[in-house]
C-alpha cells in the first residue's frame, strides 16, 4: 500500500498548532491562582473532565464514523485514556506543592525525554541527533529556569522543603502521563483515525475517569462567581480549545516533536507567574527561558530538499523521511480531518 508523505507546509502549520496550544496551556497555573481555596484535584479535574467532555461531544460525529478503528485499539484508548486522568492531578498539585513556574517547569520540561524513551521502546525508532541536541537545550533550560531561586507566591512550597520535592515527584509523573496520552492519540492518529475522533475518544474517556474526582473535590467551585469562572475558563480555553489545536498539529508532526516544542508553556507560565503572581525569577531564570526559545528553532520541522531542488518529506510509496527538527520517525502517515477521510477507513498500521 503507497502512502502519502507529509507535505514541509502542513508540518509547519501543524508545529505552529502546537505552539498556539503551548500559550494556552501556559495560562493555566496563573489562572489557578484565582482561585485559592479550591484544592489542585478539582481543578485540575474540572480542567481536563470537563474540557475532554467538551471534545468528545464536539467530536461525536467522527467517533461514530470510526467506531470499528477505534474499537479495534481500545487498549490504546484505554491507555491515553488513563494518562489523560492522571495528569491533571499530578499537573496541578505539582504547582501547588513547589510554586507555578517550578511545577510548570518540571512537568513539561520532562516530558519530551519521556517521550523520547516511550518512541524508542514502542516503536523502535533511533534518536535523531538534531531533536537530542534541540531537547537537551530546552530540558537544560527548563532546569535552569526551574532551579533559578526564583520565590513562590501563594504556594506551599519553601526553598529545600519537602513539599518541593514532592513538588517536583509530581510533575514528573505529570510529565510521564503528558508523554503517554500524547504517543497514544498520535498512534491512534497513524493507524487511520482522524485526530478528532482520536482526541475526542481518548479525552472522552479519561474525562469521564476524572467525574468521581470532580464529585468528591468539585463543590469550592461553585463557591463563589471567580472560582466559577476559573473553572469555566480551565475547561473551554486551555483544555478545550488547546488540546483540538495540539490533536491537529499531532496529525502532522511526530509526538516527540509536539512535546519539545510544548516547552514553550514554561516560558509562558514562567513570566505570567512574574508579571500576574508576584513570582520572582533571577537572571539565570531568563537565561533558561531563553534556552528553552532557542530550542523552539531546533526542534522545528524543516523540510529535506532533493536533488531537483523541490521540498519533500518521502517519495510516494515509501516511508516518509521525517523532518531534520524531529525526534523520532512516527510510527506510521497521518491522515487529517475532514470528509475525505471514508468512515471506517482500514488502518494504515495495526498496533501491536
Amino acid at each position: 500500500m503507497t502512502t502519502t508523505p507529509r507535505h514541509p507546509a502542513a508540518q509547519r502549520w501543524g508545529a505552529l498548532s502546537v505552539v498556539a496550544a503551548s500559550v494556552l496551556w501556559g495560562t493555566t497555573g496563573t489562572a489557578a491562582t484565582f482561585a485559592p481555596g479550591v484544592s489542585p484535584m478539582a481543578i485540575g479535574a474540572v480542567a481536563m473532565g470537563a474540557g475532554g467532555l467538551l471534545q468528545a461531544l464536539c467530536a461525536a460525529r467522527q467517533i461514530a464514523n470510526q467506531p470499528g478503528s477505534l474499537l479495534l485499539r481500545w487498549r490504546l484508548v484505554l491507555l491515553g485514556a488513563a494518562a489523560v486522568a492522571v495528569y491533571p492531578l499530578a499537573f496541578y498539585s505539582s504547582m501547588h506543592l513547589s510554586g507555578v513556574a517550578v511545577g510548570t517547569v518540571v512537568s513539561i520540561g520532562s516530558a519530551p525525554i519521556a517521550a523520547a524513551l516511550i518512541e524508542r521502546a514502542a516503536d523502535k525508532e533511533p534518536l535523531r541527533r538534531r531533536w537530542t541536541a534541540g531537547a537537551l537545550l530546552g530540558v537544560g533550560g527548563a532546569a535552569t529556569l526551574s532551579f533559578a531561586g526564583h520565590a513562590p507566591t501563594g504556594s506551599e512550597a519553601d526553598p529545600g522543603s519537602w513539599t518541593t520535592t514532592a513538588g517536583v515527584l509530581m510533575g514528573l509523573l505529570a510529565g510521564a502521563t503528558y508523554a503517554l496520552y500524547s504517543w497514544a492519540a498520535h498512534r491512534l492518529i497513524g493507524g487511520g483515525v482522524t485526530s478528532r475522533a482520536a482526541m475526542g475518544t481518548v479525552f472522552g474517556v479519561g474525562g469521564l475517569l476524572l467525574m468521581p474526582v470532580l464529585a468528591v473535590t468539585g463543590g469550592p467551585l461553585l463557591a463563589s462567581w471567580t472560582t466559577v469562572a476559573v473553572g469555566a475558563y480551565m475547561a473551554v480555553v486551555p483544555m478545550f480549545a488547546g488540546y483540538l489545536l495540539f490533536g491537529w498539529g499531532l496529525a502532522r508532526v511526530g509526538a516527540s516533536t509536539a512535546t519539545g516544542i510544548s516547552l514553550l508553556e514554561t516560558v509562558v507560565a514562567a513570566v505570567l507567574a512574574v508579571l500576574v503572581v508576584g513570582e520572582r525569577l533571577p537572571a539565570a531564570g531568563w537565561l533558561g527561558a531563553g534556552a528553552v526559545l532557542a530550542s523552539l528553532f531546533i526542534l522545528a520541522p524543516r523540510a529535506r530538499t532533493v536533488p531537483g531542488g523541490q521540498a519533500t518529506a518521502a517519495s510516494a510509496g515509501r516511508r516518509p523521511t521525517v523532518p531534520s527538527g524531529g525526534g523520532l520517525a512516527p510510527p506510521a502517515p497521518v491522515q487529517a480531518d475532514g470528509a475525505q477521510q471514508e468512515a471506517g477507513a482500514q488502518p494504515q498500521q495495526q498496533n501491536s
